[in-house]
Formats: C-alpha cells, structure tokens, sequence
C-alpha cells in the first residue's frame, strides 16, 4: 500500500495521515468548498475538492470519494470516524472498486450496525445481554405486554441508532405510547428506519467499551477498556483508560467477551465493544462500533500501541504483530472532546472564528487538532475542534495534568467544553470514581459554572485591592 486516501476532515484526517507518513505511504486529502484551507488539505500530499460546504454535498458522496481514488492510483481509503466510516453499501463498492476499505468488511458493518442483528449474532457465545425483547416492534400493546414482563423503567432503542437518536426512557406505563412515538417518529428521521426495541433501563449504569483488533488469520486482540461514562445527551465528552473500577478479573472477561463479539462476525480491523456496567459489576452487550473510535488516543496512551498503524498494516494483509500476552497497561489517560459549544446555554452549538487559539504543550500532553488560529468553526459539521489527551503515570497525575493543560488551552471567538472539562476534573464524583452516565444530569448545571466564576472572580478582585493598598503604604522617598 503505497497511497491512500482519507475520506475525511479535521483532526482524524491529520491523525491518520501522520501515520501513514510515518510509515512511508503517501496521502490524498478530500476536502468540501469550506475546508479548502484547513490544515489536513495542506498536509497530505494530494488534495481534491469533492463538492459544496454541507456534508451532503462533499463528505458522504462516496461515489465521487472512490472516483478520485482511482484517478489518483489510491491503493486504499480510510473513513476515519463519521462520515462514511460505518457505511457497508460505500465499504462494499470501495470492494468491489478494487480499492482496499481500511476497515471491516461490508458484512460485518452491516451486522454490527443494527443492534438487532447484533445481539442475534452474538446470542450464541453467550454473551451478558440486557434483559428485553431482542425484535423491532411498533405495537403498542405488545410493548406494554413486555414493559410489564421486564420492569420498568424500560428503554426504548431505535435498531438502527446511534449518538442518543430514537432513545427514550420510560419510568411508567402511561407514557408509554407516546415515547414509542417520539423515538419511532425520531428513528425515522434521522436513520431511515423507524424500528425500535425494548429492554431493561439499567438505572445506574457506566459506559464500558473494549478496543478490539483483528486480523483476517483469525487473530483477534483486545487493547482493554475505556471508561465513557461521561455523557450529555447520550454523547461522550470525557473518556478514559483503564476505568477506576474494573478488576483485573473483571476486565479479562470483559475482553475475552468482546473478542467473541468480534469473532461472532467474522471482524477484520479496528473495532469497539460497548457495554453497560451496572451498579453490581454486572455488564451487558450493547453494541459494536465499527470503525476507529473518537477517544482511542487513551488506548494508545496506556498501551503505546499506533492503532492506526495497526489497522494499515491489517488492511494490507498483515499478521497482527503482537499477541494478547504482550499487551499491557501502564499508567493512565485522559480525554475531553473540544467542542464548539456553549455549556452554559445547554451545550448548544457555538461556531465562529478563532480570535485566539493557541494550544497546550508539554509531557503528557497531546492534542489531536485540525484548527488554527483565523480560522472559521463552519456550521455544517460536528463541532468538535480537538481532543485533549493527558497521560500520567496514575490517575490522579493525569487528572493534574489535564487541568493545567485546559488552563494553558486558550480559545476566544467561540464557547467551547473546556470550563466544562475544569468542572468534571475538579468534581468529587469523578476524582472518587463514584459515577455513572448521569453525572451531567446530577451534578452539572450552567449556575454552577456561573458560581465557581464569580467566586474566583471575587477572590481575583480581593487579591488585586489587598495588593493595591499593600503598595499604598509603600513609603516613596524623595530623589535627590
């Protein structure tokens, strides 16, 4: 594999075109009419414009994506994350285009991306399942029949869902129609396909995911876990690795099950299995995300695994070059997600240009990034801008570390989460290790951020007069 193309934009085309520059593979960036000017354009060796600024228009035109490919005598395209990443219809005409996809095969997307294959799948390796109805269902009497079977609170799931779309809790039967509704009506929308499912709402719970890695001689690793348990609006914001509550014991389980899942679809390339924790160390399956996963610096952190590079060198037919037995964890890393939005005005969105915007540096310190300063925050995208990683030899050096880097991380123009990253770091629940997926709703509000604010402006405002009538006493004698 001498070229390759990634069929994305901003940090995640910049990660994985640094690799294959380190690895000698040359790189083709695709760009829409907005990135133009953007850092990973510039970066990578050839660029071509795909199309108008909306993603619609650029990003998600696979067809125009594999055209370029072969116009440019690309050997292989990597998605990234987004996009086209999970998309099994473009993973299969880069097939059959001759192209190689960088990433599973079109069958196991597919799968893995209806939860309720997915858990059809792997049924078979017994493998923890969250107690529920495992078919997609729009009868409302039916779902109240098995509401009352299971419990509630019950969950409703859109099959085809991801990032919080077409989920609805449901803490009693009356309400039950009407969230049906609204996640069938939302399912609908936002994924073309309105199926739903049922199961058990597991009411304390934390967010475990396994890196998985395999390759097509039927090697399959796992690079241990990420704690996500810190969400708002069932979105990560805050991950970590290796979580503050697993046993050793518990975390080989963990991983022996999610290389079953992998191996349950004949799995090639970098994945990740998600599970649910409960407050009794219990864990369920829930999903398999099949492709590089946002958070998966803290993995390469503790384990000094490219994961990138893993994943080109499985792409091309490589045997994985490591075994289970050489993996192991040391220290521990830290990520918030840099988004352009406003945690004060409930995480809304925040685009605008970067005034000022100038980032940490530092042992431990790493910022994937794909901004600069001058540059517009466009609104037809995620609002992410970076990711923020620390890594420690523990925890809490790591944690230490993270709050300097934010306060060292200076933006202007735009909101962003970084006061939001302060305010989970300096946060008891999190230092402790005593949360789960409903820190932001138990513990975060705009006022609090507003109160620690305006305490320190108070404290910056009494140090400043304590100072000036310090230098009012001052005795200035007369020059001669």
């Amino acid at each position: 594999m001498k070229k390759i193309l990634v069929a994305n934009r901003g940090e995640i085309a910049l990660r994985v075109m640094k690799t294959a520059k380190k690895m000698g593979i040359s790189t083709v960036a695709v760009f829409s009419e907005a990135d133009r000017n953007t850092p990973h354009v510039r970066f990578a060796d050839e660029a071509v414009c795909i199309g108008k600024a909306p993603s619609s228009q650029s990003y998600l035109l696979g067809d125009k994506i594999i055209k370029a490919a072969k116009e440019l005598n690309v050997d292989g395209i990597h998605p990234g994350y987004g996009f086209l990443s999970e998309n099994a219809d473009f993973a299969e005409s880069v097939e059959k285009n001759d192209l190689i996809f960088i990433g599973p095969k079109s069958n196991a997307i597919r799968i893995m991306g209806s939860k309720l294959m997915a858990k059809e799948t792997v049924k078979a390796y017994d493998i923890p399942m969250v107690p529920g109805i495992d078919e997609a269902i729009t009868d409302v009497a039916k779902a109240q029949e098995i509401a009352n079977e299971i419990g509630y609170p019950i969950l409703i799931k859109a099959s085809a869902g991801g990032g919080g779309k077409g989920m609805r809790i449901v803490e009693k039967e009356q309400d039950l129609e009407s969230q049906m509704e609204r996640a069938i009506s939302e399912a609908t929308s936002a994924f073309g396909d309105g199926s739903v499912f049922l199961e058990k709402y597991v009411t304390s719970p934390r967010h475990i995911e396994i890196q998985v890695m395999a390759d097509t001689y039927g090697n399959v690793l796992h690079f241990f876990e990420r704690e996500c348990s810190i969400q708002r609006r069932h979105q990560k914001v805050v991950e970590e690795a290796p979580s503050s509550v697993l046993t050793p014991k518990l975390r080989e389980e963990m991983g022996i099950a999610a290389t079953k899942v992998a191996k349950a679809c004949d799995y090639v390339g970098a994945g990740t299995v998600e599970f649910l924790l409960d407050a009794d160390m219990n864990f369920y399956f829930l999903e398999m995300n099949t492709r590089l996963q946002v958070e998966h610096p803290v993995t390469e952190m503790i384990t000094g695994i490219d994961l990138v590079e893993l994943q080109i060198k499985v792409a091309r037919g490589e045997e994985l070059p490591i075994e289970q037995k050489d993996l192991n964890i040391h220290g521990h890393a830290l990520e918030l997600r840099v988004y352009a939005e406003d945690p004060l005005n409930d995480f809304l969105p925040s685009v605008g240009n970067l005034e000022t915007y100038q980032l940490p540096v530092g042992e431990g310190i790493r910022v994937d990034n794909g901004f600069e300063e001058g540059m517009d925050v466009p609104i037809y995208y995620d609002p992410m801008i970076s990711k923020l990683i620390t890594y420690g030899k523990t925890r809490e050096e790591a944690i230490e570390l993270m709050l300097e880097a934010i306060d060292d991380y200076q933006i202007k123009g735009v909101q962003t989460t970084l006061p939001f990253g302060t305010y989970v770091f300096e946060h008891e629940a999190f230092r402790s290790g005593n949360f789960d997926t409903h820190f932001v709703k138990n513990y975060y509000s705009s006022e609090r951020i507003n109160e620690k604010n305006e305490g320190e402006a108070k404290i910056a405002a009494m140090i400043a007069l304590h100072q000036y009538l310090e230098d009012k006493k001052i005795v200035k004698l007369p020059t001669n």
